[in-house]
């Protein structure tokens, strides 16, 4: 396909139009419906941290080629209003304490769709492979029968501490980061997660799903040997116009979090990381020279 640009003697608005132009065909936005992929299946899109400049060229693709878009809360909802008219888009938000549309029916409403010859795509915030139940759904498709791809999305525990100028490793202070879904408090029956183990290692821990749980957590963590003095960093709404960043230590998470009225989606980050971050809210910490001297 050839497509020809003219700009009334224009070039530069010329060259701005075809770049535009270029960029609708590469994601799928320009294109003639017929000639849109609409092999049956189910695509699991990862939208990722909100931000929709930051959804990947495949994921927007995908979604312009859909006949059906199941779409969750956190998934970037500017995308959904770019839409072709004949797309079918079934919003299965979760909302906090609100309506909630359970695992087993979203899996068994993608098959269905699927099964009756449609494209689907499942729109999610993040990356649906990282506490996006993703691989739920797969299991769902591959059980029934049903083609099954994945397009990645920048994944909030590294991308929204990125966006607010906090890297999750650094040279000469942490060797490794851990990810940790807070949806539970420590001492819950059903957590997972070794918070003593946790505590132990010295590198960056990213919670998700925490802000209700965080105080429990940073007490877990403090009495697994973490310092109280460690420094926390919450980022609120990352990459989206009401982002904030609220700092605490792991002694002072609880009170902050009250004062500040933190409310979620939420990602905190707990390390030196965030020391490095922001050195002027956290000095770096300076040896004992009384205890050196006496020692000498």
């Amino acid at each position: 396909m050839t497509v020809a640009v003219l700009g009334n003697r224009d070039p530069r608005r010329s060259a701005a139009v075809r770049d535009e132009v270029l960029e609708g065909l590469r994601e799928g936005s320009i294109a003639a419906p017929h000639h849109r992929d609409r092999q049956p299946g189910v695509v699991l899109v990862g939208g990722g941290p909100g931000d929709p400049e930051l959804m990947s060229v495949a994921g927007r693709k995908a979604l312009m080629e859909a006949d059906v878009v199941v779409a969750d809360r956190l998934a970037p909802r500017e995308l959904l209003g770019e839409l072709p008219a004949d797309v079918e888009l079934v919003d299965v938000a979760k909302l906090p304490r609100g309506r909630s549309a359970q695992q087993e029916e979203i899996n068994r409403l993608i098959v269905e769709r699927a099964v009756a010859g449609k494209r689907v795509v499942r729109f999610k915030g993040g990356d649906s492979f990282v506490f996006g139940r993703g691989y739920e759904e797969v299991i769902a498709c591959r059980e029934a029968g049903v083609p099954v791809t994945v397009v990645p999305g920048l994944t909030s525990p590294v991308a929204v501490p990125a966006i607010a100028g906090i890297p999750v490793t650094h040279r000469g202070v942490t060797h490794e980061f851990s990810v940790v879904s807070g949806h539970l408090p420590p001492e819950h029956p059903e957590s997972l997660v070794d918070y003593d183990a946790l505590a132990r290692m010295r590198g960056t821990v990213v919670l998700m799903m925490a802000v209700e749980n965080a105080p429990a957590i940073a007490a877990a963590l403090v009495a697994g040997g973490r310092a109280a003095e460690t420094p926390v960093a919450v980022v609120c709404d990352g990459t989206m116009p009401t982002e904030r960043t609220v700092l605490a230590t792991l002694g002072t998470l609880a009170a902050t979090l009250r004062e500040e009225a933190v409310k979620p989606p939420a990602v905190i980050v707990v390390g030196d990381v965030v020391r490095v971050a922001f050195p002027d809210a956290f000095p770096a910490v300076l040896p004992d020279r009384r205890s050196a001297d006496a020692s000498d």
